[in-house]
């Protein structure tokens, strides 16, 4: 509430009076025309000697007519403008809180669980505004004024009438939220539990279709969408009851209000041509006090929005709460010192006393089976995890005191990277906004793509379509390659790029990568020996420790297994391809 909630209320406060002001008026403006309809029909219904004694109320029913529906207009014109720029700052701080840890949400976060609080959850708290908190303040406002409106005539009437209204905007709705509050609880606990499945449903839809179980995907879904397809259909069966009950008391007060006027009139304190402008007049007031209840039993469903909110803010921002050093120079030097390391849910350490030393400029080449460390150890110099026990550290600093800055100095460029539905222009200059075209068009030079793309119908305006569908693996990783330039970071992980490729694609891959990151400090990892005598030091590891370590030149000299896994792994024509360049 008090990070996700009043900020913003405090930001566009004048935006909020401004559209309860007009709400209010509005429905002045609804009630005056409702009022002077009732006098003009009661007042034409005496056949007055001249028109014009029912010229005001004719006047006055034209003027009402059309203030109330530009009143109306302005009411939600205001209301949308205020709630949509409230919106868009949640929207903005909510992308700030991700970004700022954007590389550590795979290893904390359920996608489905981010994707339940971008499209739910900002929603509810646009509606918490738009369906709530205006019309209830609307609602009350007018409450206030019908009371001490009748008050001016008769306050033994007004306090009843009082009653019936508390009945509307406050007794009815806390009763139907108390009923409704277990089913609204498990529908949204439902529907978020829907976006994680159907999310990861999603991202593996491929591996469904390979086993044959698409149909027990299916079925999966469908039980648990009828689940909650029952649950609102009973809570939309209280809804009816409490709305058919609200209506009743709605017309008790249409026949209180006909039973108190004709006794007004009888005792010559109204004039008989009020009847008909009374009873009209509550008809209209009586129907801005229905859309409290639905108000109020949204209430958990905000709370809930924003307590997930808060919730996603501290996780993601957990490690936010002192200041990162930053990193004011490009000569990185990487300490990996006694360090061991495992999962939070293993006993099983991955690293076990790993020393290792990176200089800025050294190129290192990381091998080993699956499971082996390799992958835990760029997660431990990024930061995405810490250390179990000894140091990781960065220029004298561990990697989570320099905080998300680090990533402007390292780059990864890993199996698949993302290319996104916009031109090949933009998913470029994606990684420095400020570049320029021809800085673009140069990187593009040198992974050896400018070329080709200058080849297609509109050159570096042609659209990537999904995942970069129209480029081929090479030439997607060359797409990365050429961002990973344009950022100009110190340090690049290679994180198995080369992953699927075929021999051929893979060796010139390499060449380029090579040529195009000779002056950055490179940590390749990899299970492949392909191009490791391009690399200043190999590094071999086994049950999370080095069994192996030295320039390839040098283990091909003097360890026998290492010759034996190149030669095996690496064939005669890549070797004699690799050796000319």
């Amino acid at each position: 509430m008090k990070t996700w909630l009043i900020p913003y209320v405090k930001l566009h406060y004048k935006g909020l009076l401004l559209s309860i002001f007009l709400g209010l008026f509005a429905l002045f403006c609804g009630s005056a025309l409702m009022f002077t309809s009732g006098f003009l029909i009661s007042k034409s219904a005496l056949r007055p000697e001249n028109i014009l004694m029912v010229y005001v109320p004719i006047v006055g029913v034209r003027t009402f007519g059309i203030s109330r529906a530009v009143i109306q207009y302005l009411s939600r014109l205001s209301s949308h403008h205020t709630i949509l720029g409230i919106l868009s700052d949640m929207r903005g701080k909510l992308y700030r809180v991700l970004e700022l840890q954007a590389a550590f949400l795979h290893s904390r976060l359920k996608t489905g669980s981010v994707l339940g609080v971008l499209v739910d959850d900002i929603d509810h708290l646009q509606d918490l505004f738009i369906r709530t908190i205006l019309p209830s303040i609307v609602s009350l406002g007018m409450y206030a004024t019908v009371v001490l409106s009748l008050g001016w005539f008769d306050w033994t009437f007004a306090i009843l009438i009082a009653c019936y209204v508390f009945l509307l905007v406050i007794l009815i709705p806390i009763a139907s939220l108390a009923y409704l509050r277990i089913s609204l609880k498990f529908i949204k606990k439902d529907r978020n539990i829907q976006y994680q499945e159907l999310t990861d449903s999603t991202l593996g839809i491929r591996d469904w279709m390979v086993t044959g179980r698409q149909s027990e995907l299916i079925n999966q879904s469908q039980v648990k969408d009828q689940i909650v397809t029952r649950l609102e259909a009973k809570a939309k069966k209280v809804k009816r009851l409490r709305d058919f009950i609200s209506q009743l008391v709605i017309g008790a007060i249409v026949i209180s209000m006909v039973y108190w006027s004709s006794g007004m009139v009888g005792s010559d304190r109204l004039s008989v041509t009020m009847i008909a402008a009374f009873v009209l007049v509550t008809i209209s007031i009586s129907e801005a006090f229905l859309p409290v209840s639905d108000a109020i039993e949204k209430l958990p469903e905000y709370s809930d929005s924003i307590h997930r909110l808060k919730q996603l803010e501290e996780h993601i921002g957990e490690d936010d709460n002192h200041e990162y050093q930053t990193l004011s120079n490009n000569n990185m030097l990487i300490n990996l010192k006694d360090v061991f390391f495992k999962y939070p849910d293993s006993e099983r350490f991955v690293l076990n006393g790993i020393d290792l030393t990176i200089s800025q400029g050294e190129k290192i080449a990381i091998l080993g089976r699956s499971g082996a460390g390799k992958s835990s150890i760029v997660q431990l110099i990024t930061g995405v995890r810490g250390a179990t026990q000894g140091q990781v550290e960065i220029n004298g600093y561990s990697p989570q005191a320099i905080g998300d800055s680090l990533f402007e100095k390292i780059s990864v460029l890993n199996q698949r990277p993302h290319l996104f539905n916009t031109t090949i222009y933009n998913n470029i200059r994606l990684a420095n906004q400020n570049a320029a075209a021809e800085e673009v068009y140069e990187v593009a030079r040198k992974v050896g793509l400018y070329d080709y793309i200058m080849t297609l119908p509109k050159g570096f305006d042609t659209h990537m379509s999904e995942s970069g569908s129209i480029f081929s693996g090479g030439q997607q990783q060359r797409i990365a390659l050429a961002r990973t330039l344009l950022k100009g970071s110190s340090v690049v992980i290679l994180d198995e790029p080369t992953v699927g490729l075929d021999p051929e694609t893979e060796s010139a891959l390499l060449t380029t990568i090579f040529t195009a990151l000779q002056d950055k400090t490179l940590i390749w990892i990899t299970h492949h020996l392909t191009g490791v005598q391009k690399m200043d030091e190999v590094i071999f590891l086994e049950d999370g420790k080095i069994v192996m370590r030295g320039s390839h030149q040098e283990l091909m000299k003097k360890d026998a297994r290492y010759r034996g896994l190149y030669y095996l792994d690496v064939p005669k024509s890549v070797r004699k391809y690799l050796s000319g360049i």
